[in-house]
């Protein structure tokens, strides 16, 4: 199951990019994918995409062990690995991320419709672990290239052989028992010991990473850890003698969920007279005041986190859906606005089409409202309702690009055209 959250992408795309920078490879181009699961994992895809568990980022101790491995994948990529896999196995692993990504997705904060649980997706679970694992060889080559790359930055390898023999032990362990990196990612005792000659080697072996590298992992991991785990459970990880930013932080999503609402407020408020421009806690904020009944409330804290984060799309959809909820006709432009702009950004979020779609609904743009939707349907793989939308959107749009997107999408699914 896949998960949306800004604060969450937008912290691994800033570990990512510079990794990605020195590999030769466009970090645009490279398309990262939250899975929700426990398990410490990581693995590329083809089509450039990189899959990182939330399990990951919850257990590692500090930036360098995730860093470690997104290094370790990005040599995959780089080497072009996914490529070398026969075609069968090729075939079975585009069918099956193919499979998971089709869906809804929502995000942690905002955008679902559980009290911020973005938690959605189903379909076909991954295909079998084995699938994924490389060659000894290619896991050999992208441990190689992974500590290039991280040399190259100036950063320290300690962090993945840290990870590696945190994992090493678990190889005694009965397969359904370990965590999937060992089974898809066999640490041999030759890989660990490269790890360690390299770091013996490199110049880099004690380098430190940027202290905002940690202030955002430490905060991350609190809001996974609120959102992921039981409030129960977070509340006594997170006990109230505990004043730290990161506690709070958790204490107020566990508040959050448990439907204490006005204390969640507060401990937001507490945060943010610390931290006044930190556009996630306004976005946490303006999510806690809108699933609380409060929509009017709920605008402000959004609006100010899209201005200190205008680039985020995901906050932008967010304030575009409680701007439609607000229940003031006047809102419904500006949410369009919203919305659109977000979509400019990723236009793989069906949540946000279907946003869109009701925002143009109640405007009485009936034709776009119905040209939303079939994006919305081809996102999740419905291939029949997108089809319906994309007829019903025809039967009124005038000359122009809508009319155009929408005749693509219906011969785009003409059982002709898929056949090919």
């Amino acid at each position: 199951m896949t998960i949306r959250d800004g604060e969450t992408e937008g912290l691994i795309r800033t570990y990512a990019a510079p990794l990605f920078r020195v590999a030769g490879i466009d970090p645009g181009l490279v398309r990262i994918t939250l899975l929700n699961d426990r398990a410490i994992n990581a693995f590329v895809a083809t089509g450039n995409r990189m899959f990182i568990h939330t399990g990951l980022i919850q257990e590692v101790d500090d930036p360098s062990e995730l860093i470690g491995v997104m290094a370790h994948e990005s040599g995959h990529i780089a080497g072009g690995h996914l490529a070398m896999m026969p075609d069968q196995m090729r075939e079975a692993l585009i069918t099956s991320i193919a499979s998971m990504l089709l869906g809804a997705a929502a995000g942690i904060a905002g955008g679902g419709s559980n009290a911020g649980m973005g938690v959605v997706m189903g379909g076909q679970a991954l295909a079998e672990r084995g699938l994924y694992a490389f060659s000894r060889a290619q896991e050999n080559a992208a441990d190689q290239a992974g500590m290039s790359f991280l040399d190259r930055n100036g950063w320290s390898s300690r962090g993945l052989l840290r990870l590696f023999e945190r994992l090493r032990d678990q190889e005694a362990l009965i397969t359904d028992r370990q965590d999937p990196y060992v089974q898809t990612h066999p640490l041999t005792r030759e890989r660990i010991e490269a790890v360690e000659t390299h770091i013996a080697r490199s110049r880099h072996a004690d380098a430190p990473l940027p202290e905002a590298f940690n202030t955002a992992l430490v905060m991350v991991k609190a809001k996974l850890d609120g959102f992921l785990d039981s409030p129960q459970t977070v509340l006594r990880r997170y006990p109230a003698s505990d004043t730290a930013a990161p506690a709070r932080y958790a204490r107020a999503i566990a508040l959050y969920r448990g439907g204490h609402i006005q204390p969640a407020v507060d401990l937001i408020d507490g945060l943010l007279r610390a931290q006044p421009q930190n556009p996630w806690l306004y976005e946490l904020k303006g999510q806690v005041l809108f699933d609380g009944q409060r929509p009017r409330e709920a605008i402000a804290p959004y609006r100010q986190a899209v201005r200190l984060q205008p680039d985020e799309p995901q906050l932008r959809m967010e304030l575009g859906r409680v701007l439609i909820e607000s229940g003031d006709p006047a809102m419904l432009r500006a949410a369009v606005d919203e919305i659109e702009t977000s979509l400019r950004s990723d236009d793989e979020n069906p949540f946000a089409w279907r946003q869109l779609g009701s925002a143009q609904g109640r405007l009485g743009n009936q034709g776009l409202a119905n040209l939303a939707l079939a994006e919305e349907a081809m996102l999740k793989g419905d291939l029949r309702q997108a089809h319906a939308q994309a007829t019903r959107a025809l039967a009124t749009l005038p000359p122009g690009p809508s009319r155009l997107r929408a005749q693509d999408i219906q011969n785009a699914l003409r059982r002709e055209n898929r056949q090919r």
